[in-house]
């Protein structure tokens, strides 16, 4: 609460020191041009303020703390004090541990429905119930709850977990929606979603067309998708259907780069494996003779002769200075 607090003010007071250097400027600038030149009615009002134009709403914060401890005032300044607007944009900082913290003191203010709905839509950035009519008696609050209930579900057992959120409401039971809570949310164990997503091949589908891989370099989009859909730790069915899938999407998202290229979902998916065998051996400490340049390049060509010298050497090189694409 403390740390929201002075955050607000030193804000403020930037804002003010920037906005006293400005006019000093403006004013050195008229000297030296050997005239005097009027402010602006606009430039007039903002040194009024303080600030060029912009100002933390509801006073001068940072004026009452300095006030406050001239007076040797203990504690911190009562919300209540200061306007609304003021005051939630300070709770705005807390997270729902400290914002519960904070009702047992404001209880208005700290059950505020925008400061909750804020902190749904960070943590679980797709739900259904977003998109529906809310009814009486809704609160996000009590959502947010709900929604940390099913989270640790979920990672305990993922199918109780789904479960969990369709029973509340929260969630349609469609792949598409399913797939879209699972993208946008960041809370859910990777493993657990491992097993779930091997288990619900229509919400992986689903859950793969969701990423966009337009304009970016092999490696990094399969480290973009390696990121939401973790690879298993070992070679399987599992890992050959998600680099099968990440093939095919990575093709659709970049049909120009396939053509001038002259690649394919079977290209990609050599590549891919390459890119994979080269990250365990450039990045192991058990490999003691790492692979070179040369030798990935001849290796990946004997398998894929139609891609070009130039572009598998530009995914050694991507691989050798960032590392490991399923990391």
């Amino acid at each position: 609460m403390g740390q929201a607090l002075w955050r607000v003010a030193r804000n403020q007071q930037l804002q003010q020191d920037f906005g006293e250097q400005y006019y000093l400027q403006q004013e050195q600038q008229r000297e030296r041009m050997g005239r005097r030149v009027p402010p602006t009615q606009g430039e007039q009002l903002a040194m009024r303020r303080g600030t060029p134009h912009c100002q933390v709403p509801g006073g001068d914060i940072s004026h009452l703390l300095r006030v406050r401890k001239g007076k040797d005032e203990q504690g911190f300044i009562d919300l209540e004090m200061l306007p609304p607007e003021l005051s939630i944009t300070i709770l705005s900082y807390l997270n729902a541990t400290d914002l519960c913290l904070a009702s047992c003191v404001w209880q208005d203010l700290g059950n505020d429905e925008y400061l909750w709905q804020g902190l749904c839509k960070s943590t679980w950035g797709h739900c259904s119930i977003y998109n529906r009519r809310v009814p009486p008696g809704f609160s996000y609050r009590k959502l947010y709850m709900q929604l940390d209930e099913g989270s640790l579900t979920f990672n305990a057992n993922p199918q109780e977990g789904i479960s969990y959120f369709m029973s509340k409401g929260i969630l349609a039971d469609h792949p598409q929606e399913i797939a879209k809570f699972i993208f946008y949310t960041r809370t859910l164990n990777w493993k657990m979603l491992r097993i779930y997503l091997d288990e619900r091949r229509d919400v992986l589908d689903d859950l793969v067309t969701l990423h966009n891989f337009s304009n970016q370099f092999l490696p990094n989009a399969l480290r973009d998708f390696f990121r939401h859909i973790h690879a298993p730790e070992e070679r399987g069915e599992y890992l050959e259907t998600l680099i099968t899938k990440f093939s095919h999407r990575f093709c659709a998202c970049n049909p120009r780069l396939v053509q001038d290229l002259g690649l394919s979902p079977d290209a990609v998916y050599v590549l891919c494996y390459s890119l994979i065998l080269l990250s365990i051996d450039l990045t192991s400490p058990h490999v003691k003779n790492k692979m070179s340049k040369r030798e990935f390049i001849r290796n990946t060509r004997r398998a894929a002769q139609n891609i070009s010298e130039d572009f598998v050497g530009h995914l050694y090189d991507n691989i050798y200075l960032i590392g490991h694409v399923a990391a």
